[in-house]
């Protein structure tokens, strides 16, 4: 089984770390392996990476003409790609060197359709100490409250595949949602794998053993940015269920957590061992649901 790894890019600040996601991915203990990378209107950025990587021939790179958006990149990485199974990493993430061999393990021992992993934070600034594990998908990591393992709604964006034929299938990525310049609209992974669900009845099953690390830089651990990215993930998740009105239920299982489990297991642990650090944890366990919440009913407005 080939594996083909789509990374999409577009910012020449983020050059070295691309360099280092390439070569995390050709450093895999799997071999069948070729990435994809597609670079979104940045033609500078294209000819550097060609220059770098022109003596291997498991590196692919295409430029899109003008900014059209991690959507639309990711669906131009698919029409590229060669391999049985697609992958799908991020520019500032690094897979851990059984990354493929554990999302291949699982297409073979249980002929899944979808398979995702864990993401693991990479603090290059140090973790904050007020961001509750909960809330770490807001800086892309796998959150407290995520299932253990096997069949999910979806993984994270950056450590997500499916067989080719599927995507094939399904029709790729829907280019009205995804980051592109100052839009905020989220969720791409989240809608194609509803329509994987609709279409044949299979889902996304998860690995936690196939990790990738992401990334977390100094500005993602700013309070004022996090609230900000909690804003807009409340108004994606709105603007989801306007385009697949069962898309939601992942979203109240978490819900449900934070306030019947994680919520009343902090205040114990707060009350028995008091602390600065847990107390302000568990006030931002709140503060963050409520710029979800206000983001989501600001979706009202708009969808």
């Amino acid at each position: 089984m080939n594996v083909s790894v789509v990374i999409c890019t577009y910012s020449l600040d983020l050059y070295d770390d691309l360099q280092e996601a390439i070569a995390s991915v050709l450093n895999q203990t799997y071999d069948d392996v070729e990435v994809v990378v597609v670079v979104d209107g940045n033609t500078e950025l294209y000819r550097r990476i060609q220059r770098e990587w022109a003596d291997d021939d498991r590196v692919h790179t295409t430029c899109n003409e003008e900014n059209r958006g991690l959507s639309a990149s990711r669906n131009r990485g698919i029409e590229l790609a060669n391999g049985d199974v697609i992958a799908f990493m991020d520019d500032d993430a690094v897979a851990e060197e059984r990354w493929i061999a554990e999302l291949v393990a699982v297409y073979e021992e249980r002929d899944e359709v979808a398979v995702g992993g864990r993401m693991k934070g990479r603090w290059v600034a140090g973790r904050p100490a007020f961001l509750p594990q909960e809330f770490y998908w807001l800086v892309g990591v796998t959150h407290r409250g995520f299932p253990d393992e096997g069949e999910v709604r979806n993984t994270f964006g950056s450590n997500i595949s499916f067989r080719a034929g599927v995507l094939e299938a399904i029709g790729g990525f829907d280019e009205n949602l995804g980051r592109k310049g100052d839009r905020h609209v989220q969720g791409e992974e989240t809608e194609l794998a509803a329509r994987l669900r609709e279409e044949s009845g299979r889902t996304v099953y998860y690995n936690p053993d196939a990790v990738v690390e992401h990334k977390v830089f100094e500005y993602r651990t700013k309070a004022g940015w996090l609230l900000k990215r909690a804003f807009w993930q409340g108004y994606s998740k709105r603007a989801m269920e306007t385009i697949l009105p069962d898309s939601s239920g992942q979203e109240r299982d978490f819900l449900s957590f934070l306030l019947t489990d994680s919520a009343p297991e902090r205040a114990k642990k707060l009350i028995r061992r008091p602390s600065l650090r847990k107390l302000t944890q568990f006030v931002m366990l709140f503060v963050f649901t409520a710029a979800v919440g206000f983001g989501y009913l600001y979706g009202f407005r708009k969808w």
